[in-house]
């Protein structure tokens, strides 16, 4: 099995490598082929290692030892136990998926090699964060996705906005990563190792309060990679790379890595349950608040993003409870009908000219049916609705916080449930339903190239039979996560609350379509201030302009202006100038002229002579 391991991990390296051969060159269609190709041998990988795992067993290697001094030793070690290995089968899923799909999509892009370099790059990181058997090892990943992130929101650098987000993504997750590295520090400070299995048995050892200051660091890197509020506003704005990159961020790879560090680190979370609870909160705070946002946006890709963010709220609230093994199977779920939303997302714009208006689209199911079918999917399960995998997973969350009796979370979340319904079906009744909007504008859509399709159908599949192997998973992840199994006691009430829910927002989605037939554009709701509010995203982004950023840029430039030009500058060069006009000045000594030499060796030498008497006479005067 340690080969499948080998093969599993290092095959997205290669194919990033053989695409980085030719990342200079026109477009080589080889370079996605091969990629992609040997992103589908690191599925199989898995796959055989899923299969050994799911009995219980346990893969663990170490490659070779990476830092050994005095008493710290870390490895470049890797483990396949169940929760790895759910991390893997998503992410090579996706991953592959993404591959062949994007030959499609950049098939006129100048950087077709290049974009397959990174993306490869992405998924090995990726790969690597999940794989590892302890924290460095983690990190190391962790900052791998993060330099992948940037260079693939960024991949149109000659646009403004482009490399503008990118650099947001790169500098907020850096932030929150300073927390991280101060939790992993630490763990070694009190514990002198940084393997899991030795952190996680000597955790129960420590003062409280050293694991509730762990718990804590360890989540504000969380909060930065899986966008949790206030480190949320990167997530929206990176949607300025292209479609398969926000795929495989928001589904697959860097938003996900969050979640699985609480899960993977549950022994310590165990320990401070009062921090488990803020998790919570915020997680069903951030679901709500995205959710919120995402009902009043005019841009497609951004709908989605908000969509993302909102789900990540749900896994955290169930990481939160306690309930690690339904956040990683909502993961999972979430991963399948994520992607396939943003493909389908990514048809479309190919279509409409990069447009990304939904309100400039409509009745698009006539040109594009198979995009309209799995698009629907997507948006089914993403609501929740029965027998879809969102279902199965999301609706689980709803349970758990109920039998545990935190009612407010399950009130926050019913209605974000709602809300999630809602904002779902309206974009697909805008994109795919009622007037043909598009003919105002002259564009002639068409529908994505069949093998685009075709690699998008196992997600369309997977998204709607994902739901069905709960029982399964859940007897394999629990062999290594909390072994906790939640059954509504009153299920008539829970289920007529839920279902409830569900046909409210469906007549609310019914009104608002209708108004929107008949009045085309409401004025008077974008006039409501609640409207402006939600437009604005709370004002959060031009609070953090105005209050964060402006200030720093001025705090910078009196660095730059008062200090390092006045006193450090000036300092170097004051020191640099007596130097030269010192040398200007005894340059003359050196004129290769015979007797002026001499006069100055014998200048030398009375002044010699001089300081010998001096210290002659001080010497006597002092013994005597």
């Amino acid at each position: 099995m340690e080969m499948y391991l080998y093969i599993a991990l290092f095959a997205p390296l290669v194919g990033s490598l053989f695409a980085a051969l030719f990342g200079a060159s026109p477009k080589t269609l080889i370079a996605g082929i091969v990629s992609s190709a040997l992103l589908f041998i690191s599925f199989l990988s898995s796959l055989v290692l899923l299969v050994h795992v799911i009995d219980g067993n346990v893969v663990h290697v170490e490659m070779m030892t990476w830092m050994a001094a005095g008493d710290l030793y870390i490895p470049f070690g890797f483990i396949v136990d169940q929760v790895s290995v759910t991390m893997m089968m998503v992410v090579t899923v996706v991953s592959t998926v993404v591959h062949v799909y994007s030959i499609g999509y950049m098939d006129h892009d100048k950087g077709f090699n290049r974009f397959f370099s990174y993306l490869s790059a992405f998924v090995f990181s990726m790969m690597v964060l999940v794989m590892s058997d302890n924290f460095a090892g983690l990190f190391i990943g962790w900052e791998g996705v993060g330099l992948c992130s940037w260079l693939l929101i960024g991949f149109w650098y000659h646009k403004e906005s482009a490399t503008w987000a990118a650099n947001e993504a790169f500098i907020m997750n850096r932030i929150a990563d300073l927390g991280m590295l101060i939790g992993i520090f630490l763990i070694y400070w009190n514990i002198g190792s940084l393997q899991y299995d030795k952190v996680f048995a000597d955790m129960q050892n420590i003062d409280i309060s050293i694991v509730t200051m762990i718990g804590i660091f360890l989540f504000i890197g969380a909060m930065g990679k899986s966008a949790q509020f206030p480190l949320h506003t990167w997530l929206a704005d990176a949607m300025e790379g292209p479609t398969p990159v926000s795929a495989l961020i928001h589904a697959a790879t860097m938003v996900t890595a969050g979640v699985y560090l609480v899960v993977r680190a549950n022994p310590i979370y165990d320990l401070i349950p009062d921090v488990g609870y803020f998790i919570a909160c915020l997680g069903a705070f951030v679901a709500m608040f995205a959710a919120s946002m995402a009902l009043v946006n005019r841009d497609m890709k951004r709908i989605i993003a908000y969509s993302t963010l909102s789900q990540l709220g749900y896994m955290f609230v169930a990481a939160g409870l306690g309930a690690y093994w339904v956040a990683l199977f909502h993961l999972m779920a979430h991963a399948f009908f994520k992607a396939l939303l943003f493909l389908g997302a990514g048809n479309v714009m190919h279509a409409m000219n990069d447009e990304l208006d939904p309100f400039k689209m409509g009745g698009l199911r006539h040109t594009m049916k198979g995009t309209f079918i799995m698009m629907t999917l997507a948006s089914v399960a993403l609501a929740g609705i029965f027998p879809l995998a969102g279902f199965f997973s999301k609706d689980l969350i709803l349970e758990v916080s109920f039998i545990e009796h935190h009612y407010i979370l399950y009130t926050v979340l019913l209605l974000t449930a709602g809300m999630t319904a809602f904002y779902s079906f309206r974009l697909v009744a805008l994109i795919f339903h009622g007037e043909e909007r598009y003919k105002l504008f002259g564009v002639h859509p068409h529908e994505a190239y069949k093998y685009m399709l075709i690699a998008m159908s196992p997600l369309a599949l997977l998204a709607v039979i994902a739901g069905t192997f709960k029982m399964t998973y859940f007897e394999m992840v629990t062999k290594v996560l909390p072994m906790t199994e939640y059954h509504v006691h009153n299920p008539m009430v829970y289920w007529i609350m839920t279902i409830g829910t569900q046909l409210f927002v469906i007549a609310c989605i019914l009104y608002a379509y209708r108004k929107y037939e008949v009045a085309k554009e409401d004025k008077k709701m974008e006039e409501n201030i609640g409207y402006k509010i939600l437009w604005n995203q709370y004002y959060i982004p031009q609070l953090y302009e105005e209050y964060v950023a402006k200030p720093y840029q001025e705090l910078s430039r009196i660095f730059w202006k008062d200090i390092d030009m006045k006193v450090v500058d000036a300092t170097v060069d004051m020191v640099a100038n007596v130097f030269y006009k010192t040398g200007e000045k005894t340059r003359g000594m050196q004129n290769g002229n015979l007797s002026s030499m001499l006069q100055w060796m014998v200048f030398g030498l009375v002044v010699m002579l001089a300081l010998a008497a001096v210290y002659s006479i001080a010497t006597t005067l002092v013994a005597g």
